[in-house]
């Protein structure tokens, strides 16, 4: 399972950062402190692989993260301190991995893959750079057929000379391949084999839109290009259909939320589903009827039902980014939606979840003091800023048995406490004047 994002050079990270992923991995910190960051860095990539066309090295304008100019993401620290090279990474618990450095000679060049660096669990790993001379090449030649890899287990350097000019690299989206002629046989190098890691997240974006009346008919999975609202109708379609008990634990984690009860679907044209759902949110004497469209409920139905379908719908080891689960939801129900966070953790999912809400944490907390939660399944980083340069910087944490984190930054939960304090003290002084 994925267990590390390592970025660098991305927005405000200019040095670099590894965050570790856990079941329930949680963002947290200020706005523009890097979070969105963090995960905008490897949607990047997902986006550049999802189109159907040959982007480039990145595709900037996608359905996940949308620039116009490479200006818009490489590190800027201050006038003349603008970076000239981008680092994204992914790597799993055993070492399994890739990371990706990207780069341009100056500002009027275009962006490059300048480096491919491929971790092979822990036998070996292999470094390419666009710049390597021939004679490099060679060798990274000769090493690859010496590798265990199924694709070239019947090929060694010793049945088939390589020539000096037998080696080249290519650009591969954002990656780079080594290609090999060996006779009159040509072996490409699959540097993208890992990436399905990236293919199959699932992305539950912060701005979820308004709730439309109907819904266009999509695929139902195993993978979901784009962000994931778009799919959410007909995946409960298809659990309708097939009986899945996922239907049920739906309407269940919807009921703990204080929203509604129940949840349909209705198809009325070969192109587009209805989602209609129970208009109060516990069933009643003829509730069954009791159903309307969801565009004629509060926001907090419609922002939370693709993020429990997804949490529902990911398989363990899948990746799951959520932006701010707490939208439009009352403080009673940010407190509930920790629980049915940590039913994923526990099944597996890898979610990272950014978040400014205290009370949601502190539910997490209190589920770990309960014992309903190991707090091995999570893992805490606050971002903040560098006052001088401007750039993340990131604090991470463990909870303890009790459910505690140690120190954490002022600006978070206390500002709660001294917004109180304020209040309390604004009525005394006024109740002094009378």
């Amino acid at each position: 399972m994925p267990s590390k994002i390592t970025v660098e050079g991305f927005k405000s990270i200019r040095d670099r950062i590894d965050v570790e992923i856990r079941p329930l991995t949680l963002l947290a910190g200020a706005n523009s402190s890097g979070k969105s960051s963090v995960l905008q860095a490897i949607l990047l990539l997902k986006q550049t692989l999802d189109a159907p066309f040959d982007p480039g090295p990145l595709l900037l304008d996608g359905p996940h993260v949308k620039f116009t100019n490479v200006d818009q993401f490489l590190n800027f620290s201050g006038p003349g301190l603008r970076a000239q090279k981008v680092s994204i990474g992914l790597e799993s618990a055993d070492g399994d991995g890739f990371e990706t450095t990207l780069d341009r000679k100056s500002a009027t060049e275009e962006l490059r893959v300048a480096k491919w660096r491929r971790r092979f669990s822990t036998r070996f790993e292999v470094e390419l750079s666009i710049d390597m001379s021939d004679q490099q090449l060679q060798a990274a030649g000769e090493s690859l057929l010496d590798k265990e890899i199924p694709q070239y287990s019947r090929i060694t350097s010793d049945t088939v000379p390589l020539s000096t000019n037998s080696v080249r690299i290519v650009s591969d989206r954002f990656a780079l391949r080594r290609v090999m002629n060996l006779g009159d046989t040509e072996i490409k190098d699959d540097p993208l084999f890992y990436l399905p890691r990236i293919r199959d997240l699932i992305h539950v974006p912060g701005l979820r839109g308004n709730p439309d009346r109907s819904y266009p008919v999509a695929a139902s999975g195993p993978r979901f290009p784009g962000t994931f609202t778009q799919y959410t109708a007909s995946i409960v379609a298809r659990w309708a259909r097939e009986h899945s008990p996922n239907l049920a634990q739906l309407e269940r984690g919807l009921g703990s939320l204080g929203l509604t009860w129940k949840v349909e679907t209705r198809r009325i044209s070969d192109a587009n589903i209805e989602l209609h759902v129970g208009r109060v949110p516990c069933p009643g004497p003829d509730s069954s009827k009791d159903l309307v469209n969801i565009a004629d409920v509060g926001l907090g139905v419609s922002h939370v039902l693709p993020l429990l379908v997804a949490l529902l719908e990911a398989k363990p080891g899948q990746l799951v980014f959520v932006e701010q689960p707490e939208i439009h939801l009352h403080p009673k129900a940010q407190v509930a939606m920790a629980s049915l966070l940590a039913d994923a953790a526990r099944r597996g999912v890898q979610l990272v979840v950014e978040t400014h809400s205290s009370m949601m944490l502190l539910a997490i907390q209190t589920l770990v003091a309960e014992e309903q939660l190991d707090p091995e399944l999570v893992k805490l980083h606050w971002f903040s800023l560098d006052d001088r340069f401007g750039t993340t910087v990131v604090n991470s944490a463990d909870l303890d048995e009790a459910g505690r984190f140690g120190d954490w930054p002022e600006d978070f939960d206390d500002v709660a406490l001294q917004a109180q304090s304020k209040y309390l003290d604004a009525v005394e002084a006024a109740l002094a004047k009378e």
